[in-house]
């Protein structure tokens, strides 16, 4: 299977939820997120929502735990272990962010069955804050998708030609939630 590329959404595939609901429902910012949501583009809120929480006294830490805590099917670890195992190579593409995807995986000793993470920035700057970028700074430039199903921030599809393209003689198969995806088909 050495020729088999799976790639998985983090979100709603290998979690059982959506991690940046999970974070704010968990430590009490559901109201505040869904005020400032209508107001500006998803990822501009997350990071936005991060400021508000380290301000009232959010840590990392305590976002770390609470990550801890992600509900996720108890089959999802053993499936992704036997697929690494075969010689697929794992990789993701979600539009959560990175530091939600990388401290998931690390607790649940699964950061090693993946090659690649195609997500939004997210880091601990210096402040100790946790920032989250867009995927394609759509600031500056369109991403290029015409599918009305596709954020600003990131196209799945693009993504994925990308990788097919720099492939060669290797299956690919997307497991996930997203209908941007078929957008490419």
């Amino acid at each position: 299977m050495a020729n088999i590329v799976v790639v998985f959404d983090f979100d709603k595939t290998i979690i059982d939820c959506d991690s940046d609901n999970w974070v704010l429902d968990e430590l009490g910012f559901t109201d505040l997120f869904n005020q400032i949501l209508p107001t500006m583009p998803w990822n501009s809120t997350m990071d936005r929502m991060m400021k508000e929480m380290h301000e009232k006294g959010v840590t990392i830490n305590d976002i770390v735990e609470v990550l801890k805590r992600t509900p996720m099917h108890s089959r999802i670890i053993p499936a992704i272990k036997s697929a690494y195992d075969a010689g697929c190579d794992l990789r993701i593409l979600s539009d959560a962010n990175r530091f939600f995807i990388e401290t998931i995986l690390k607790h649940h000793g699964m950061e090693k069955y993946f090659s690649e993470i195609h997500t939004n920035p997210g880091y601990a700057n210096e402040e100790g804050r946790l920032r989250i970028s867009p995927h394609h700074d759509f600031t500056t430039t369109p991403h290029g998708c015409n599918c009305i199903l596709c954020p600003p921030n990131m196209c799945k599809g693009i993504v994925m030609e990308k990788l097919i393209s720099q492939a060669e003689d290797q299956t690919f198969i997307y497991l996930g939630t997203e209908m941007e995806i078929i957008a490419l088909a």
